[in-house]
């Protein structure tokens, strides 16, 4: 996930406008990406995460909502980030939030989204204690969602995550950038 901020962050312009999609307590995304001078709007269905992230990192701006049923003005955000919040989502909503998306970065703006690439749909698992629904692509079918979706991927890492605790177990995760022709 820093890697692909890492990237996201060199290929911005000084006070980008950027969308935080599942932004959760603000860190690190939020965070970095105010902090390097960025206007950040994060968006988090969850009314806790929102208030912590908003005392977090202060100089963004966060909003408890859905995102599929935020109103988005077309080329209104120079990039998004969509750091593993497409998985609480059914296969066709996320082609449909990643078209409007799409159409929220202004030409030649940026896409940074993260996934678990395994062909799953609707499956039930426990997710910080939770049980959850989640749902997903393989790898080359997710690629061809972003494309599909309108954003020319120009980069992909693969990496196998390793939770820091004894009960998690090794998952794999899919970073792509784009960009918006």
């Amino acid at each position: 996930h820093h890697a692909a901020l890492d990237r996201l962050l060199e290929r911005l312009a000084p006070g980008s406008r950027v969308l935080d999609v599942g932004s959760g307590t603000g860190v690190p995304t939020a965070r970095r990406l105010a902090a390097a001078g960025h206007r950040v709007v994060g968006v988090d269905v969850s009314p806790v995460m929102t208030a912590l992230a908003a005392r977090q990192v202060p100089e963004a701006e966060f909003r408890c909502g859905d995102v599929r049923e935020l109103p988005l003005v077309d080329g209104e955000f120079d990039a998004v980030c969509v750091y593993f919040s497409l998985l609480q989502l059914a296969r066709g909503e996320q082609r449909e939030l990643l078209g409007r998306l799409a159409r929220a970065v202004r030409p030649g703006g940026r896409l940074a989204v993260a996934t678990v690439p395994v062909d799953a749909a609707e499956v039930s698992v426990v997710f910080m204690g939770q049980p959850v629904v989640v749902s997903s692509f393989g790898e080359e079918e997710f690629v061809s969602v972003v494309a599909g979706a309108g954003f020319a991927v120009e980069e992909r890492q693969s990496v196998l995550f390793t939770p820091d605790h004894r009960m998690g177990e090794p998952e794999p995760h899919l970073f792509l950038d784009g960009r918006r022709p």
